[in-house]
């Protein structure tokens, strides 16, 4: 795609169209309520009374992203030690390195989308080997910048700090768009790069699921968990993200070991907990009907539970079979 020409045809799109979606067109970015922007925004509360907000595309300009998403991104390998956001890797493919091991790691990264700026979008673009206009299009319709008025609403306003709202509204990958998993994954590639090395010389094991960074090894990396934390937040600073260490987790041998949901103490399995309150849930819909199960309100309580079933079997086959066999003996007539 040498020329916009040619990337507007490919998006079967105008030239001119191409220009609006890419926001050639400069809107006043007070208003977020205006029908020119191309995205609405959800405000997700946090356990500590912050909050996150989702910056969710349009129909038209979703369309888009998914073509660039089908069509060019997916193509390109992100590194090996990432598992978030890549096909035939999961959540539990993240945490099964780690099982075993004497001391795990785990750390946080902050505002881990809207850390990627619209000008490392652009490098790794540009890295592909596309022109420098196709590049600039491109990154102008995977990237956004939230509305001022949006940052200063009274459901936000209080709730994110300084450097947060200065994220927000610098042109960033927006959380809520499809193509800013994949691209997130290229432009942490360099991170990845020295954390996986980091760990091959401290005898350890590396694995990244989006935001959540896991180092795992022996009785060695559990004397050194101080300074394996500070190495790993200054490579972090010089690659363009930051560790929340409040959020940092060294989970020895003889504790609970988790990663991502998954309990990795000798092989991935489901917590005790989750595994009997599911059970109680299903076994409860069996008996008494799933209505008088659905405490919470979900739309399709079928599918809810289905997927927490799923998730059940991929994490221990033999435990998840149990519940399926319990949730195949549900009646669903009444729902």
């Amino acid at each position: 795609m040498p020329t916009l020409g040619d990337l507007a045809a490919w998006l079967e799109i105008e030239p001119d169209e191409l220009d609006w979606f890419a926001d050639r067109w400069r809107v006043p970015a007070q208003s977020a309520g205006t029908p020119l922007h191309h995205y609405s925004y959800k405000v997700i509360e946090k356990r500590d009374g912050r909050c996150r907000i989702i910056e969710v595309p349009k129909s038209r300009l979703r369309a888009l992203q998914r073509k660039m998403l089908h069509g060019l991104l997916d193509r390109v390998p992100a590194h090996d030690a990432v598992h978030g956001f890549r096909r035939g890797r999961n959540a539990v493919t993240f945490a099964a390195p780690h099982a075993g091991k004497a001391v795990v790691i785990r750390f946080d990264l902050t505002d881990f989308f809207a850390s990627v700026h619209a000008g490392r979008v652009y490098s790794a673009i540009r890295a592909l080997g596309y022109p420098m206009e196709t590049t600039r299009a491109m990154t102008a319709l995977c990237t956004n910048r939230v509305p001022s008025g949006r940052l200063l609403a009274a459901d936000v306003r209080d709730r994110i700090d300084w450097l947060e709202r200065q994220r927000y509204r610098n042109r960033h990958l927006p959380q809520g768009a499809p193509t800013s998993p994949a691209l997130a994954n290229l432009c942490a590639f360099r991170l990845d790069l020295r954390l996986a090395g980091l760990a091959r010389s401290l005898g350890a094991t590396y694995t990244r699921y989006a935001d959540d960074l896991a180092f795992s090894g022996g009785d060695d990396l559990a004397r050194m968990a101080e300074r394996l934390e500070i190495r790993v937040a200054a490579i972090a600073i010089e690659e363009g993200f930051a560790v929340n260490l409040r959020k940092t987790r060294v989970m020895r041998r003889g504790a609970r070991q988790h990663l991502a949901g998954v309990v990795i103490n000798s092989h991935p399995n489901l917590a005790r907990p989750e595994f009997d309150t599911l059970k109680a849930v299903l076994t409860n819909c069996v008996r008494h009907g799933p209505v008088s199960q659905n405490r919470d309100g979900h739309r399709d309580f079928h599918a809810h539970l289905a997927g927490r079933v799923a998730h059940a079997v991929m994490v221990n086959a033999a435990r998840g079979a149990k519940l399926k066999g319990i949730f195949e003996q549900i009646e669903w007539d009444e729902v």
